[in-house]
């Protein structure tokens, strides 16, 4: 077994323990029943988002500053994931919202500002894949990142910062029982841990697209004819 296979098999494991907190030892919420178990991992999504956003910020300064394909490859690896645990956060705020507001999807603060986060960084997985690959796509993308990362404190104060039906920073004001504070916070950890394997195994994907690609062009340039001299 890989060195990443066994890092795979590790935040698998965690996670299912994370999940084993979630249903056997965390208790039912009693104004919003079972659907609130959901919040473990929604709010544990979006923070594991906004870490890989994070490395995306530093990827994209990083290379814009020393051009280093280290930085990069770890800025496009964040933005993969990022998207991943972005999604998964809309997709469970979404099936908490039904049973809870009557409705899958509103026009709130903090759902717009997300789904904004979620198109900010599907776009610069896109520039990537339409840019051709080189420096300037590189140096494009990292900016997009950049700016993009504006949005992250955006989604995370928005319920603050405006009038929202979303739920206010319950872990922050303490407004969680013991069992339910250490649930959360496993759960956030085997997240975070899940997180930054995805991470690493998608960096390594990255390198191995990079080398392959640099083959590709060696030999387009060693089997490439000679020009011919004019008679």
């Amino acid at each position: 077994m890989s060195r990443h296979e066994r890092w795979a098999a590790g935040a698998v494991a965690l996670m299912l323990v994370a999940g084993a907190a979630i249903f056997l030892y965390a208790p039912t919420d009693y104004l919003q029943g079972p659907v609130q178990r959901i919040f473990y991992l929604h709010v544990s999504s979006a923070i594991a988002a906004y870490g890989c956003f994070t490395v995306v910020l530093i990827g994209g300064l990083v290379y814009l500053r020393r051009e280093s394909l280290v930085a990069d490859r770890f800025a496009r690896a964040g933005a993969v994931v990022g998207v991943v645990f972005t999604t998964v956060t809309l997709v469970m705020g979404m099936l908490w919202a039904k049973p809870i507001w009557g409705t899958y999807w509103t026009w709130d603060a903090r759902l717009t500002s997300t789904l904004v986060l979620w198109m900010i960084y599907a776009g610069y997985l896109l520039v990537r894949r339409l840019a051709d690959p080189g420096r300037q796509a590189a140096r494009i993308a990292a900016v997009v990142g950049i700016f993009g990362f504006v949005d992250v404190p955006v989604v995370h104060f928005s319920v603050t910062w405006w009038r929202t039906q979303h739920p206010g920073p319950v872990v922050v004001n303490d407004a969680l029982p013991p069992e339910m504070l250490a649930t959360f916070l496993l759960t956030m950890a085997c997240t975070l841990a899940l997180a930054a394997v995805l991470i690493a195994i998608r960096y390594r994907i990255e390198t191995l697209s990079d080398e392959r690609m640099h083959m590709a062009e060696e030999v387009k340039v060693i089997t490439a004819p000679e020009p011919r001299m004019a008679p």
